[in-house]
């Protein structure tokens, strides 16, 4: 496949850094999140008002996916295409997978919200309980896993091998992602059942 990667193309690289930056910046072990959550940093930017910290975040984060996507795409034009994945049975095949990679991802946001998206957790902005219904029925992470899908679409749709290097890489960046998330969010949410019940028993 190497031959079919063009090694030295540095939007090949600018793309990559976005890619494992993203995650990195509004994830646990990421200073943004980190100092939000421990000394509220952001919400003291914005006066206390918690809520339009998280709505500054939210703008910020979904400003660098923009940016993120801008670099994959730019990178992937620069790249040789293999007469495999342009082949009209293998295209194609990118076209379910956009669908239901956007699909994930928008009905996700739908579900949770602004701030159920965007680390409203971090700020003290709790949902009453778990979402459940689609597509959260389906995956435990359709955001994770509905965009993973999508940066495959674009690498088959473009019939870039180099493309299917960097959504491996997506997938990687996005499961050490959850390795912080996941326990984390658990620990926010089970504080504040704690809390809860502790509230009830001094009553």
């Amino acid at each position: 496949m190497s031959s079919y990667i063009d090694f030295s193309q540095p939007s090949l690289w600018i793309s990559a850094a976005s890619i494992v930056f993203n995650p990195t910046f509004w994830k646990r072990h990421s200073i943004a999140a980190r100092q939000e959550y421990h000394n509220k940093i952001i919400t003291k930017l914005f006066g206390g008002n918690s809520r339009l910290g998280c709505y500054a975040l939210a703008v910020t984060i979904f400003s660098l996916g923009i940016i993120r996507d801008y670099f994959y795409n730019a990178a992937l034009d620069l790249q040789p295409s293999s007469p495999l994945l342009t082949s009209p049975p293998i295209s194609l095949s990118a076209i379910p997978l956009f669908v239901t990679g956007n699909t994930l991802v928008l009905t996700s946001m739908w579900a949770l919200g602004v701030t159920g998206t965007y680390l409203g957790d971090y700020f003290g902005i709790l949902m009453d309980a778990p979402v459940t219904s689609f597509p959260f029925s389906v995956t435990d992470a359709p955001m994770y896993h509905g965009s993973t899908l999508s940066f495959l679409a674009a690498a088959i749709w473009k019939g870039k091998p180099a493309g299917l290097v960097l959504t491996g890489l997506v997938a990687v960046c996005y499961g050490v992602a959850r390795g912080y998330e996941d326990p984390f969010t658990e620990m926010i949410y089970r504080k504040r059942d704690e809390e809860r019940k502790g509230g009830k028993k001094g009553l």
